[in-house]
């Protein structure tokens, strides 16, 4: 996929926030304990996910999008993992779940294809052993009927010969092929909630094509309610229905996908469209990064945590974006003290130009 922002089509209307979502999240709170201090990893992020759904999630390394989605599936030392603020699978907490339930869930109910197939893959178990071994732990498959549903998941991620394929292991496999076999590994139940983390990363954009194409025929044939987290715009633009923004461990800015492509309200998202390749701009021309570096979470910034890397705050009376964390509105929400006159003036003026 290209990473160029081209013109999104209109996703369906999402349902009420919180009305029966599928899955919600409220004041998430994640801190690890280091000999410095607690890193607040995520701070007070809230959002609702319905079925048949995808929410793209994007933000700078470091915001909190992978902390957050592997805190949904319980993937923390509690030895060192402070964790406030409740996570409803269908009503479920997960928060306080025991470890027992949410290992039922994990690659049956809910899946995650992680950033890195290297380290998420053993290295002891061939590739096939791997993707059957939750099909019959979850769905009480035979062998046989795994290794049947083995090859076919492989076939569907685009990996030629499955059957022989099947029985390398993971160091025998290039990194992209790697990347698809855990995707096949994510998929082979039909999870009801997949969690992406950078999954076509390490791929070219053939084959990210095809795995999108994958993401959304699962999404159509079972109501599959994704989380996918990447920093490629073009990508989100493709596959999500709604985006949120992350920055220092919150969410800056959530709205429909063409909502936040085509008028976004937040600086930092400004920011982030800014400093991504133009289809037709003149070739050699500079991209123009976001000043600055993202916050330490150990001492994070007062007020908005945007504030020192931010070219508008001057435009703010009264000092309030140093001394006063902004609130996101009630519905297309955007946490900055911009009026919302000022953020379609600015937009309007002094971003859609540089963005066309």
């Amino acid at each position: 996929m290209s990473t160029v922002i081209e013109e999104p089509g209109e996703p369906a209307a999402p349902g009420p926030a919180g009305a029966g979502a599928f899955l919600s999240v409220r004041d998430l709170h994640v801190g690890f304990s280091t000999e410095d201090g607690v890193v607040r990893a995520v701070d007070g992020l809230s959002f609702d996910l319905d079925r048949g759904r995808t929410l793209g999630i994007v933000g700078e390394s470091g915001s909190g999008k992978s902390v957050t989605s592997l805190t949904i599936l319980g993937l923390h030392n509690p030895m060192f993992t402070e964790v406030e603020g409740e996570i409803l699978l269908e009503g479920q907490e997960l928060t306080t779940a025991r470890e027992a339930e949410l290992e039922r869930l994990r690659g049956n109910k809910v899946a995650m294809i992680f950033q890195d197939p290297l380290t998420a893959l053993s290295p002891y178990s061939t590739v096939g052993r791997q993707i059957a071994e939750p099909y019959v732990r979850h769905r009480g498959a035979s062998k046989k009927a795994a290794w049947a549903r083995t090859l076919e998941m492989l076939d569907k991620v685009g990996i030629p010969n499955p059957r022989e394929r099947a029985k390398d292991y993971p160091h025998q496999f290039s990194g992209g092929m790697r990347q698809r076999a855990m995707i096949a590994m994510a998929l082979v139940c039909d999870p009801d909630l997949l969690i992406a983390d950078e999954p076509t990363t390490a791929l070219d954009v053939t084959v990210q094509a095809q795995i999108l194409d994958l993401l959304k025929d699962l999404q159509r044939e079972s109501g599959t309610a994704i989380i996918f987290i990447t920093h490629d715009l073009g990508v989100i633009a493709d596959i999500a229905d709604d985006i949120m923004v992350m920055y220092a461990g919150g969410a800056v800015e959530r709205g429909t996908t063409r909502q936040v492509l085509r008028s976004p309200q937040h600086p930092y998202t400004w920011g982030l469209l800014n400093s991504m390749p133009r289809l037709h701009s003149d070739l050699g021309s500079p991209l123009a990064p976001i000043p600055g570096a993202p916050p330490s979470l150990l001492n994070p910034p007062s007020g908005c945590r945007f504030h020192p890397r931010c070219t508008f705050q001057n435009r703010v009376g009264g000092g309030r974006c140093v001394t006063e964390r902004p609130l996101p509105a009630p519905d297309r929400a955007a946490a900055c003290h911009l009026t919302a006159e000022q953020k379609r003036t600015i937009f309007a003026n002094e971003i859609k130009p540089r963005l066309t």
